[in-house]
């Protein structure tokens, strides 16, 4: 069975009217294989996707367009790891999506 998460895009709509995305420094956490990713990757100066889940970035890695490799970078680690080393003041934005699931 193939699913398809959310094909008319009210996610990544609901998301543009909260928030303004362009020319953001955005940390995705909980990636996972880049579904909103790519959604979102467009706008932002610089977006650093992060999943803790190793399988999920190694394909989200190997689905990358090329036009987005300036500015995507995907990062196998969960949250508490890449925070206990990474400054706060690193991005503008802190996405969000499942991960709290």
């Amino acid at each position: 069975m193939i699913v398809t998460a959310d094909p008319e895009e009210n996610e990544s709509r609901a998301l543009f009217r909260l928030a303004n995305l362009k020319g953001r420094e955005i940390l995705e956490v909980g990636c996972g294989d880049g579904r909103l990713t790519w959604r979102i990757a467009h706008q932002a100066a610089r977006l650093l996707a992060i999943d803790p889940f190793e399988p999920s970035i190694l394909r989200a890695r190997s689905q990358l367009p090329r036009d987005l490799e300036p500015t995507v970078e995907f990062r196998h680690a969960p949250f508490k790891d890449f925070a206990s080393t990474c400054p706060g003041s690193s991005f503008d934005t802190l996405i969000l999506s499942w991960s709290l699931c």
